[in-house]
C-alpha cells in the first residue's frame, strides 16, 4: 500500500470540470486530474431516481492532501452534496508515484 490516493467527483458541466481540475492542481491538492467526459449517471436524489450526464474527474494526490481536497470540492462545485470518493493506490510505478508526491504540496495549503 502507498500513500497516494485516487480520488473521485463528478462535475454537470465541462466548463465546471475543467475549473475544478484546474484549482486542484493550481493550489497543488492534485498532481493530475484527468476529465473523462459525458458519462451517464444514474442516481436517486430527494426522493426521485433522476439521470444526468456529468463529467467524472479522476484526481491523483496523496493521504496527507485528502483533507484539504475534499475541503475544496466542497467549495467549488456547484452540487449541493459533490461525490468525494477516496480510492487507495495499492502499487504503482515508482516514478509514478514519487511524481505524484512531488507535484503535491505538503505544506498545508492556504486558497483565497
Amino acid at each position: 500500500m502507498t500513500d497516494k490516493r485516487l480520488v473521485l467527483t463528478t462535475c454537470g458541466s465541462q466548463e465546471e470540470a475543467r475549473r475544478i481540475a484546474q484549482e486542484l492542481v493550481e493550489w497543488r491538492l492534485a498532481a493530475c486530474v484527468n476529465i473523462v467526459p459525458q458519462i451517464e449517471s444514474v442516481y436517486r436524489w430527494q426522493g426521485e431516481v433522476e439521470t444526468a450526464t456529468e463529467w467524472l474527474l479522476i484526481v491523483k494526490t496523496t493521504a496527507d492532501a485528502f483533507d484539504q481536497l475534499r475541503d475544496a470540492i466542497a467549495k467549488l462545485h456547484s452540487y449541493d452534496v459533490p461525490e468525494c470518493i477516496e480510492i487507495a493506490i495499492e502499487d504503482g510505478s515508482a516514478a509514478y508515484l514519487e511524481w505524484i508526491a512531488g507535484s503535491v504540496r505538503q505544506a498545508p495549503h492556504e486558497s483565497s
